[in-house]
């Protein structure tokens, strides 16, 4: 009976306490009624505090459908456009996995190669160097310590690769090389790094030959110095006031049905020849999201419907809810399609 008596009390004082930890603004975002249509979940999603949003869906043989609501720059009330250039950040690794594979296939990367078979003067700075693979370094799993979590990362950025390296070099590494996954942004600096010393020139010319020119992608860009800036959609971040879009993390840039028109073809296969697709499964994913400060994107292909569906925001906080605010309107866009398509 006291036990009884005790699991009530217990019961009352721990369901508000509960409650009170309960995140109630993704709760409700959840739980909401779910639209007719894309367009109008992409207008309600603003309600998030989100400046702006843009969404590219490709569903297999329909017309592209574009959507866009909120700023494309809020200081100047510009309405946001479905075709404004926005920071891509770690979309960018499908590309760079791509051009990894391509030059797997032409024999010219070993995946067993380690880093110190291609950079010697690393062995003693980059700890296990000799042991680290070009698979462990695509794969996430080489232990080196993520440059974008060294202190102030985000509020003084490197200015070149160099900079940026020199943040790790010399820390212990996370674990032991292959022993667990760890994501890090380091591994991708490294394999930029890897593939132009092999090439002898830029990777973004080799992006050009081996990406951008098959596809017909004339508006994806590796860098800030290459766009016209008027037509980058401005990045926000919550507490923030002015526009952060001129901070330079190095990202890559495009439009969402750029983005898309990649992620199709990447998933569908015709990117690659002979065994090249082969390889690319055997060594990394075929979607991917991107978040930096200002910006955060999603890039899936749904199989189930047989679309790609690509979304941007350019608002982040990276101590609050918009990245699960965004997943959460993403996902609610998915049920949509699936249920427009009686899937």
């Amino acid at each position: 009976m006291k036990t009884k008596q005790i699991l009530r009390i217990v019961l009352l004082v721990g369901t508000p306490i509960s409650l009170y930890f309960v995140p109630w603004t993704l709760l409700f975002a959840w739980l909401a009624p779910l639209p007719g249509t894309v367009g109008e979940e992409v207008q309600a999603s603003l309600k998030h505090d989100f400046e702006g949003i843009l969404v590219y869906v490709d569903q297999k043989g329909a017309e592209p459908e574009y959507y866009a609501a909120g700023w494309h720059n809020r200081e100047e009330e510009i309405p946001a456009r479905p075709d404004a250039l926005f920071k891509i950040a770690s979309i960018g690794k499908l590309y760079d996995a791509v051009l990894i594979t391509k030059l797997l296939g032409a024999q010219r990367l070993s995946l067993d190669n380690t880093l110190a078979d291609y950079f010697p003067e690393w062995v003693g700075r980059i700890e296990h160097a000799e042991r680290i693979t070009i698979r462990m370094l695509v794969q996430h799993r080489s232990g080196i310590p993520n440059l974008t979590d060294t202190p102030d990362f985000w509020i003084n950025p490197p200015k070149s690769s160099e900079e940026a390296l020199k943040r790790v070099l010399d820390l212990p590494a996370d674990f032991e090389p292959g022993a667990a996954y760890a994501y890090s942004n380091t591994n991708y600096l490294l394999l930029s790094e890897l593939m132009e010393k092999v090439l002898g020139y830029g990777k973004f010319q080799y992006m050009q030959e081996q990406i951008f020119q098959p596809l017909g992608l004339k508006n994806t860009f590796g860098s800030l110095l290459e766009v016209n800036l008027k037509e980058l959609m401005s990045g926000y971040y919550i507490g923030v006031e002015e526009d952060i879009k001129m901070t330079d993390y190095g990202s890559m840039i495009a439009t969402a049905e750029d983005v898309g028109i990649f992620l199709r073809a990447l998933n569908e296969g015709s990117l690659f020849t002979g065994d090249e697709q082969e390889i690319y499964s055997s060594i990394y994913v075929y979607e991917h999201t991107g978040l930096i400060p200002g910006y955060q994107s999603i890039a899936r292909y749904h199989k189930d419907i047989d679309t790609v569906v690509v979304q941007f925001v350019n608002t982040t906080n990276f101590d609050g809810y918009t990245w699960s605010l965004s997943e959460i309107t993403f996902n609610r866009i998915g049920k949509i399609l699936r249920k427009r398509l009686g899937a």
